[in-house]
């Protein structure tokens, strides 16, 4: 089996570390392309105002100068193309990717850009339980369990254009209660808070910061999976059509 990883935190950051030891347990045959630097947020967004780098960092491991996006792009229509991956892994994600946090995350969008081609694709996520903790971020749970959570996806048949999105809780790896399979969730979004601040040069910038209140319409979601202490596997896809909304909207426009 041929295996590609990407992310959106770097080619360099740990959970791409703990993907890479997820994926090759399953094959040897492992390529990384990646961004070379952080790229949270920037969900499905690709470089198309400058030109897009590509630097070989090791053995099937590129570096790319653009978003997730870009990277799936170069590796499908550039590096892999005669040889296309048969499974792309995207994350370990440094953070949660739940409720309304998948259309705007990257890791999310590298394993859609897969799904768009038709390969088998997971999006892997750790939640963590502080915020601000940069880079003690534990993995513990994301890497005991990975391999144990993929390998029942590998021989199911995916839908076209489906993914596989998998967060696993902020606890120690015996903690964890097993694993869930639910629906994606939502969650109240208090004011945008606009922190502004000035640098030692007089000029200011700003933080943006979103309050949050967790709600679901519905119980059995990936965030009251993650509460309760289980790893939450829900399956996406890219039709974003609201099918409910099509005949009332088919009325209006006779």
């Amino acid at each position: 089996m041929r295996i590609l990883l990407t992310n959106d935190d770097g080619i360099r950051a740990r959970g791409m570390e703990v993907l890479e030891r997820i994926a090759r347990q399953f094959s040897d045959d492992v390529t990384i392309v990646a961004p070379a630097d952080e790229q949270s947020g920037k969900s499905r967004s690709l470089t198309l105002s400058q030109p897009v780098r590509l630097r070989k960092l090791g053995e099937q491991r590129f570096a790319v100068s653009g978003t997730p996006t870009d990277a799936v792009m170069m590796a499908l229509a550039n590096l892999m193309k005669d040889n296309p991956p048969d499974l792309i892994l995207s994350g370990v994600n440094r953070g949660a990717n739940l409720g309304e946090d998948v259309s705007y995350s990257g890791t999310v969008a590298g394993a859609m850009e897969g799904a768009f081609a038709g390969i088998r694709s997971i999006a892997l996520s750790q939640c963590y339980a502080e915020q601000g903790m940069g880079e003690r971020v534990p993995f513990d749970a994301a890497e005991a369990w990975g391999a144990k959570v993929v390998a029942p996806l590998l021989d199911q048949p995916f839908e076209p254009h489906m993914l596989v999105n998998i967060n696993f809780p902020p606890i120690a790896p015996d903690a964890v209660k097993g694993v869930r399979v639910v629906s994606q969730g939502m969650r109240d979004y208090g004011r945008l808070k606009i922190d502004k601040r000035t640098d030692p040069r007089g000029f200011n910038y700003y933080w943006m910061a979103i309050g949050r209140v967790p709600h679901t319409p519905a119980h059995a979601t990936d965030l009251e999976a993650i509460d309760a202490g289980y790893i939450s596997v829900t399956p996406l896809h890219l039709d974003l059509t609201h099918r409910k909304s099509l005949a009332m909207l088919s009325e209006i426009y006779r």
